[in-house]
């Protein structure tokens, strides 16, 4: 490779090599022009030019130039300082997208689940300030019914009989409304409802184990438990609340170029926003 394809930068003391396409993405910042241009603020020393600014945040600025998207670590707080950089580079685009810091931070989720045990029977309710999530959720959880001579609480699940699927209650899209467990129906036959939730494949009807199934699942996927509380001593109702931190899909960047253009000649914004 010549010289101009590959460009070494030391920006405050932290090295980078890229390709001088990447630096070219935008043909009017100071990063393009640093390769043909006399800048002042970029010298070239033993073949390397060299900046006096924040190497760490510079970082952000290669990793926007390579993907063209904002991604950003959840404890990130420096939002000014990297669009006061962005805006050094002249990158007005990126310094764009950073002025909108409300759609790239992190936010908090909430989830709560609601569980009744009513002698043979569980009830359960999940609510979610995240609609997008309790849509996945829903699509793990998988529900089942079928008569049962003899079926007890405690029985395995017969597996020589057929059951028949059921519909997920979904009273809104935040929220879900699912039961298991035996209903007394005629002589020694019983409902029987069980719960299956993805990954795992069993097909549970004690309301204990579904319950300690789903918390599980909650825990694997991010979310922290907060507390445990009795809503209703008289109906047995427990509820658990558990929160985690959401990244937003994040903000990018999506470059047109028109004929006869040396460069990007519009930046437009598009973000891929779920579950507000």
């Amino acid at each position: 490779m010549s010289n101009r394809e590959v460009v070494i930068l030391s920006v405050g003391g932290v090295r980078f090599v890229t390709r001088a396409s990447t630096l070219q993405q935008f043909p009017e910042s100071r990063l393009a022009r640093m390769l043909s241009d006399d800048d002042q603020e970029f010298k070239l020393v033993n073949g390397e030019f060299f900046v006096d600014r924040d190497g760490t945040l510079f970082s952000y600025i290669m990793d926007f130039l390579r993907t063209l998207q904002v991604s950003l670590p959840t404890d990130f707080s420096d939002y000014q300082r990297l669009q006061r950089e962005a805006e050094f580079y002249g990158l007005y685009p990126l310094a764009d997208l950073l002025s909108q810091e409300q759609l790239l931070k992190p936010r908090l989720e909430i989830l709560e689940v609601r569980f009744s045990l009513q002698e043979t029977q569980a009830f359960f309710r999940v609510f979610g300030s995240c609609s997008a999530t309790v849509e996945t959720l829903a699509e793990q959880i998988s529900l089942f019914t079928g008569q049962q001579s003899g079926q007890s609480w405690s029985s395995p699940f017969p597996s020589q009989k057929p059951l028949v699927p059921l519909p997920l209650e979904r009273p809104s899209h935040h929220d879900m409304v699912f039961q298991c467990g035996t209903d007394y129906s005629a002589g020694d036959q019983f409902v029987a409802r069980y719960v299956s939730i993805k990954p795992d494949n069993r097909k549970l009807i004690n309301g204990t184990n579904v319950l300690g199934l789903l918390l599980d699942t909650l825990l694997k996927d991010g979310f922290r438990l907060l507390s445990t509380r009795t809503v209703s001593s008289e109906e047995k109702v427990e509820c658990y609340s558990f929160e985690r931190l959401r990244r937003p899909p994040g903000l990018t960047l999506t470059l047109s170029q028109s004929p006869g253009s040396s460069g990007a000649a519009q930046a437009k914004r598009s973000q891929a926003q779920k579950g507000k």
